[in-house]
């Protein structure tokens, strides 16, 4: 969670009063945000530094406070100073408005066609008569950094430029140039740069810029905001242009937000707007920008109408514990910024949400505003009106003994992604993909993550191939779930938990997997029925006796469309008997790797593997099954082993 760094004194003055330490963490935790730390510019520079003194910086206490990810509203002093003198009742809930702008014609802003093939949205606003100083200037800077870093990601979705006014000249166009046709004096530069020389000096000199600088610097043309006489403002998402930077001395502030997500650019420029408003001639007024988009469409920017939400008494009552009326619940949501009103006969409130709230999605978000008034100390403890026993599903339990079993063998446990490549989980291996195997991933973001795996060799060898420089011999295991088509199930797919080894060594290692699989045989108190089988074997015997009606055998294999070396493989075969017939099935196959599969996972080395669906082992000591996965009941509102 984002962590913001405010000056205590300045936050008092805001808050009206002064607290001490104690009083503002109960004030934070009533809140739902944490003081983190309590430090000076002057401290952390001592920490850096080890300890030595640095006498230039402040030794101004400063609170840091963590603030939730989704309250882009309280990235700023003013921020955290509204909502929690709002939750105070200190002060009543801003209206904020568009100016009115009747006979006047508003500030214009052309989006041209040709943006669309690096950043296609732009979105724009003025805050008139604003009056900074040097602490409200510092904020309005550090919240633009905020954002970038949130809710922007680091500038990729969205960028924010400010500008001063006075020094440009409407009305403006986004356009997308050829990097050559881009001359400007950026910020913090004497000389004029053209996009691409531009681009090389931020990569060349400036460590906080540079790491932007991929974000465009391989498109073809470079976005850029200009005012009526061709002066450059900004070059999105980089750095804005010298001329129009704002100071100290400012008064009316251009605000233009350039995205790839216009959703997120409407929230970036609600939140710029609404956070610094308060300092404008008229208090909680923003002069509205028509945006006229690359179709021609025109709209004015930004959007400060609130949003109406509709939530069921019982919903916020059952969410948080409490009986609680209408009344109450919109007495209770004002002190978090949302007006609210009973409707329905006192059935339900209906919610206004401000454009400062843009985290209020879905009526649990107005249940959660509700408890933080009301405060969670004071819901009540209670019984739960069900009772309950949670255990261990006997699956998880099973695959818990045998990671130990494995481990004490040597073998050294690995855990992959369940998602891979189709050319990986069949083409790598020399297996046929039937279309009826795996479970493809609908529009993959990646072409390594394309289907869910229906083995876990495929894993266990990659890792193999990435660490083939350490020393040898390498043995690896898994016990994982891979997934596997199931028309029959609701969801058309299920789970199976199965189990891998690999060696890899100068030589193959076979006798080495296949003694890790007597040794996981002889753990699940399975005897082996082999023909060629010594008959003295005390151990072998003894599970026999145990288990007469069944046991697991294994039979040389010929596939040659397969991982394995043809005539170097095995498969596994659990059988079971009864008074009137006799049945088994396949459980797995180990044996050594076949060369075109190591050359694909670049393997120098000969590697040998069992793989081995652990499933069918998941039983009570009479051998009686039990459950292996959670079922959906009839109720759809509980889950039951099956």
């Amino acid at each position: 969670m984002p962590v913001i760094s405010v000056g205590r004194d300045k936050l008092f003055k805001s808050l009206g009063r002064e607290y001490s330490q104690e009083e503002f963490e109960g004030l934070c935790f009533d809140y739902g945000v944490e003081l983190d730390d309590v430090t000076s510019e002057q401290e952390m520079l001592r920490k850096e530094h080890g300890g030595q003194e640095n006498k230039e910086a402040s030794d101004e206490v400063l609170y840091k406070i963590d603030i939730p990810a989704n309250r882009y509203d309280m990235l700023c002093l003013e921020g955290i100073a509204r909502a929690l003198n709002i939750f105070n009742r200190r002060i009543p809930v801003p209206q904020y408005k568009l100016r009115d702008m009747t006979g006047t014609r508003p500030l214009q802003l052309t989006v041209k066609p040709e943006t669309a093939l690096v950043r296609p949205f732009a979105v724009a606003a003025v805050l008139r008569g604003i009056t900074f100083d040097s602490t409200s200037y510092s904020s309005f800077i550090d919240l633009q950094d905020k954002l970038h870093q949130n809710l922007c990601r680091q500038r990729s979705l969205v960028a924010i430029g400010t500008h001063d006014l006075a020094t440009v000249q409407a009305p403006f166009t986004y356009e997308a140039l050829p990097p050559e046709k881009i001359n400007f004096i950026p910020l913090k530069q004497k000389k004029s740069f053209n996009g691409r020389e531009l681009m090389q000096h931020y990569l060349d000199s400036d460590a906080k810029l540079k790491k932007f600088v991929p974000i465009i610097q391989d498109s073809i043309v470079y976005p850029v905001i200009l005012d009526a006489n061709r002066t450059v403002l900004s070059l999105p998402p980089i750095i804005n242009g010298a001329h129009s930077a704002i100071s100290l001395n400012t008064k009316d502030v251009f605000i233009e937000i350039t995205a790839t997500d216009l959703t997120k650019a409407q929230i970036v420029l609600n939140t710029v707007c609404t956070m610094f408003c308060e300092y404008c001639s008229t208090p909680f007024e923003v002069e509205p920008v028509e945006v006229i988009d690359s179709f021609g469409n025109k709209k004015l920017y930004p959007d400060l109408s609130s949003r109406e939400m509709v939530v069921p008494e019982e919903v916020i009552n059952r969410g948080i514990g409490v009986q609680l009326g209408t009344a109450q619940m919109a007495d209770l949501l004002s002190r978090m910024q949302l007006q609210a009103e009973p409707v329905q006969a006192g059935q339900a409130v209906r919610v206004m949400v401000p454009p400062t709230r843009s985290d209020v999605l879905h009526a649990c978000d107005v249940m959660e505003d509700v408890a933080i008034a009301y405060g969670y100390n004071n819901v009540g403890l209670s019984v739960p009106p069900t009772v309950t026993v949670g255990k261990e599903l006997p699956l998880n339990q099973l695959v818990e003994l045998l990671r130990v079993e494995c481990a004490m063998c040597g073998f050294t446990e690995i855990l992959t992604w369940a998602l891979c490549s189709r050319q990986e989980n069949f083409g790598h291996l020399r297996r046929q993909d039937d279309g009826n195997t795996a479970v493809s991933i609908g529009n993959p973001a990646t072409a390594e993550f394309e289907v869910c795996r229906t083995s876990l060799l495929q894993g266990a060898l990659k890792t193999l191939g990435a660490n083939k420089d350490l020393a040898l011999p390498i043995k690896l295991f898994e016990l994982s779930d891979v997934v596997l088509l199931a028309p029959d199930k609701e969801v058309g797919s299920t789970n199976q938990r199965q189990l891998v080894a690999v060696h890899c060594s100068k030589e193959s290692g076979f006798e080495i997997i296949h003694g890790l699989l007597n040794r996981v045989m002889e753990v699940l108190g399975i005897p082996l029925r082999q023909d060629n089988l010594a008959q003295d074997d005390p151990n072998n015997n003894k599970l026999a006796k145990q288990y007469p009606n069944g046991g697991y055998s294994w039979r040389a294999a010929t596939d040659s469309h397969d991982a394995y070396f043809s005539g170097r493989q095995a498969d596994i075969f659990l059988e079971a008997s009864t008074s009137s017939q006799k049945s088994e099935v396949r459980i797995g196959k180990f044996g050594i790797i076949h060369p075109e599969v190591l050359s694909k996972f670049d393997i120098p080395f000969p590697v040998s593997a069992l793989e081995l669906n652990i499933e069918p082992f998941c039983y009570d000591q009479f051998y009686q099954a039990l459950p292996t996965h959670l079922t959906m009941t009839g109720d759809k509102e509980m889950q039951t082993l099956q």
